[in-house]
């Protein structure tokens, strides 16, 4: 029984694959589907773009698949970047760019440092059924300038006052223990212990 990692993004995916570690499902990513083309983004929640891209991807592929939407909120900014972190600013643009908008616009409303969070949702999907939904988070601010060159988007920007560090400056293992994708992947280990070893659930 496969699992399909429904991510286009290799840093999701090597993330994913080390949150799934060891669970007795074979793992699978997009690579083995070349022709399969990711969907548009529409949703104006993360857990409305996960949805769709599970289902999207489950009905392209055949196989039981999982997506996730995540992204940052920063609470001065009305949420924003929100849902669409990856497109901040344009498609195109570097992530050292989008800080540079993320802080012009929280120098304009004179909150520096504001309250901020990581979201995931997560979906798990098969013909055609959502099987598990969940969100993660992890609660933090802005830090008062980019540090770190570890993890990837907007981690060296997003300060976590337990660590006194951002998640760019922590390691892989710190940053795995509290993220947003780390607790939603934790919980989605949890549900597929449920899967018996024919991949079949066994409760309804």
């Amino acid at each position: 029984m496969r699992l399909l990692i429904a991510a286009t993004n290799q840093n999701k995916v090597r993330e994913s694959r080390q949150l799934l570690d060891g669970i007795r499902l074979e793992l699978a990513t997009l690579e083995n589907w070349p022709a399969v083309r990711a969907p548009d983004e529409t949703g104006r929640t993360f857990e409305e773009n996960a949805r769709a891209k599970a289902l999207y991807y489950a009905a392209a592929t055949g196989e039981l698949t999982v997506a996730e939407d995540s992204g940052l909120e920063i609470d001065a900014l009305d949420g924003a970047p929100g849902v669409e972190s990856a497109r901040y600013g344009g498609e195109q643009t570097t992530y050292l760019t989008k800080f540079a908008l993320i802080y012009d616009a929280l120098r304009a409303k004179r909150a520096m440092e504001s309250p901020a969070r990581f979201v995931c949702a997560l979906a798990l999907a098969r013909d055609g059924r959502v099987l598990f939904e969940t969100r993660g988070t992890v609660e933090g601010r802005v830090a008062a300038a980019p540090k770190g060159t570890g993890g990837f988007g907007y981690d060296p920007i997003f300060f976590y006052p337990p660590y006194g560090c951002t998640l760019g400056e922590a390691t892989e293992e710190e940053k795995s223990a509290v993220s947003h994708r780390g607790n939603a992947f934790r919980a989605l280990r949890r549900f597929l212990q449920a899967f018996d070893s024919e991949g079949r659930l066994e409760k309804p």
